[in-house]
């Protein structure tokens, strides 16, 4: 089920993509084998040079980021380079010396054949975007997953420092609280001790929680616990969390590059050097700092979005704790070695994989070859390669001239004489290969397209003709020759557009093109409608996004709901049924529907009111949803009435939950 709904996802999201797009995206994670591999290598090589274990940190971030920004640069580059190599491969035409040399084999069976340039079309590119999203929706739930379970762990085993009676934990309070000051740390940070870890650890952005366990407050000595603390602080002053999730961030779009996971794993190794010579230059005792080290090894046990202590390799750590040699001259070499041989392979992949992508068109002919071919004759181009010069060939009586009655006119004076002059050698080749004629120039420009060559190519090989663009400004359009194209590529005709506008939607170009994607009808539109919901263009796009059904809002408003267009968007999305309602409504509540999504997002449930009532609560909307945020359960509950609380509100109830008075206390 879960591969299903994955699948599901992408295909949704690869809806959102045009062709274009998804061919540069391709490439462009292509592209990256090759620069991943080169950037990894001049890290490596940059590290291996570093002696500061700050100077390694900082190349491995900057080079993470410039992996982050390299397929985003290439893909704006692919989609703004010149659209002949894209209008050549949409049409599957050949290069120019293909036509060429395929007739001189016609015409000569004994002369050798002309090589034929290979053209690669990228018809993979959606399953390989495809594919590359469903990795990205993968890792992005692992971590969302992973951040539920800290936040669960987080929240049911976790007991504030500062509000403990135990005398024990007030002194390590204070000794936690003097060394942020050593460190100058200013910002606000919770000392909890943590019951579900086994060794102090680090979690949180914005407001970062110390979290010290008890095998960690028993198993260490003083000094030994407090250069642990310094570690963890220091994590809190580099700003190490942020970097983390960046971390991760770059983990989850680019994971199927190794290189990526490498980085990430030296930038976590050094960053661990990093706060342990903090914590040694805090505390002063590099040889009780190992000792920590070595016994938290042993207890080794943390989650991935989390600090720890204990992170990292335990024997290199305690080699540079200890100011031992960790990298000789002969190792360093070795890596810049390797360093230079992955770049160079990098480079040679690079360019090769560019010669697939843009193969270059093999013409062997010269100017009076490429004179003929505008002429419209591949023979005649053939034999003025063979016999040079040769006199351009009249056309045969009958023969359809781009001039005026009688007159011979070559396909550059044709296209000059429809207003495309100045057109370089590679526009007039595109020109050429789509077929674009001085004709349809000229009746393009009368319909006030003054496009340009690229433009043309566009719409040539998109199939629109003249009659097309007659027929949308008969329904009220002005498309420039963008909007065109995309109405063209969705498959928009006169008949789609004319029947929302009698389904009583109105939408420009971009809504139209919207709606198209999203499969809107003009049923869909007048269902929605009958259902009693008023509805725009970006409205129907949106409920349709989400799947909305005139049968959903039929059963909203069965249910005594009057919601608008952005109220069941939001309904459905947090997954409010008819039923959910119905149940709610039945139990005494009267929820509206900014309550229903509320309810819905704190996992409100017919069975939790009903818990409530039982316990001879009279809740309302909002007391309800504050008693779910609250963590109030049944045995929550329970608990209270087994120690003797009798009568008591919903307030004082969540109140009791709050200030966590029913929780049990464990010593030190």
């Amino acid at each position: 089920m879960i591969t299903t709904s994955m699948t599901a996802l992408t295909d949704h999201l690869m809806t959102w993509l045009s062709p274009g797009t998804m061919r540069a995206l391709g490439w462009a994670l292509l592209h990256f084998l090759w620069q991943g591999t080169a950037l990894a290598a001049l890290a490596a090589a940059a590290m291996a040079l570093c002696h500061r274990t700050t100077a390694r940190y900082a190349v491995g971030i900057a080079t993470l980021a410039l992996m982050l920004a390299a397929p985003l640069a290439t893909l704006i580059y692919l989609q703004q380079s010149s659209p002949v190599a894209v209008a050549a491969s949409k049409s599957n035409t050949p290069p120019v010396a293909w036509p060429i040399a395929r007739h001189a084999a016609k015409e000569s069976d004994s002369a050798e054949p002309a090589p034929v340039p290979s053209s690669l079309s990228l018809d993979a590119s959606p399953w390989l975007v495809e594919a590359w999203l469903l990795g990205v929706v993968f890792f992005s739930l692992r971590t969302g997953g992973g951040f539920l379970l800290v936040q669960r762990e987080r929240r049911r085993h976790t007991a504030l420092l500062s509000a403990s009676a135990d005398a024990a934990k007030l002194r390590l309070y204070e000794m936690c609280r003097e060394l942020q000051q050593r460190l100058g740390v200013k910002r606000a940070i919770a000392y909890c001790e943590g019951k579900w870890l086994e060794a102090p650890t680090v979690i949180g952005w914005f407001r970062p929680i110390v979290f010290l366990p008890v095998s960690a407050v028993t198993g260490l000595s003083e000094n030994q616990l407090r250069s642990v603390i310094a570690h963890e602080l220091a994590h809190i002053k580099r700003l190490d969390p942020f970097v983390n999730v960046f971390q991760i961030i770059v983990e989850t779009l680019l994971f199927y590059h190794p290189a990526v996971w490498w980085l990430n794993k030296r930038i976590r190794a050094e960053r661990e050097h990093c706060c342990d010579e903090v914590a040694v230059s805090i505390c002063g005792n590099a040889v009780e700092y190992a000792r920590a080290l070595t016994l938290m090894e042993e207890w080794r046990r943390a989650p991935a979005l989390a600090m720890a202590a204990n992170a990292s390799p335990l024997r290199e750590r305690i080699v540079r704790v200890l100011g031992l040699k960790t990298l000789g001259t002969g190792m360093r070499t070795l890596g810049l070695t390797g360093s230079i041989l992955c770049l160079a392979a990098a480079l040679v992949a690079g360019n090769t994989l560019f010669g697939i992508a843009y193969p270059k068109p093999i013409v062997h002919a010269g100017p009076s070859a490429l004179r003929a071919l505008f002429h419209g004759g591949a023979a005649q181009a053939q034999s003025a390669q063979q016999v040079a010069p040769a006199p351009i060939p009249k056309p045969s009586a009958g023969q359809e001239q781009h001039g005026e009655p009688g007159t011979a006119q070559s396909y550059i004076d044709g296209m000059k004489s429809a207003g495309m002059g100045d057109l370089t050698a590679d526009a007039l080749i595109a020109l050429k290969i789509q077929d674009v004629t001085p004709e349809y120039v000229k009746a393009m420009r009368e319909l006030g397209l003054h496009a340009d060559a690229d433009e043309l190519v566009s719409l040539k090989v998109q199939g629109v003709t003249p009659e097309y663009v007659k027929e949308l400004r008969a329904l009220g359009f002005n498309p420039d020759v963008d909007e065109i194209v995309s109405f063209k590529v969705q498959g928009v005709n006169a008949d789609y557009v004319r029947a929302l506008k009698d389904a009583g939607l109105k939408a420009d170009a971009d809504q139209i093109v919207s709606l198209k994607v999203q499969g809107v009808t003009s049923e869909y539109v007048r269902e929605l409608r009958a259902a009693g919901l008023t509805v725009d263009s970006d409205d129907v796009v949106s409920l349709k996004v989400q799947g909305v059904t005139a049968a959903y809002v039929q059963g909203l408003r069965d249910q005594g709901l009057h919601p608008s267009a952005d109220d069941v968007v939001g309904m459905k999305v947090q997954g409010v049924t008819p039923d959910y309602v119905r149940e709610i409504r039945a139990l005494g509540l009267n929820p509206s529907e900014d309550d229903l999504v509320g309810m819905k997002v704190q996992g409100v449930t017919p069975e939790f009111v009903k818990t409530l009532q039982s316990a001879g609560f009279k809740p309302s909307v909002d007391d309800v949803i504050e008693a779910k945020i609250q963590g109030v359960t049944p045995e929550f509950i329970e608990s209270v009435r087994k120690h003797g609380f009798q009568n008591l509100t919903l307030e004082k109830l969540i109140e009791l939950k709050q200030l966590g008075i029913m929780e049990p206390k464990a010593s030190l």
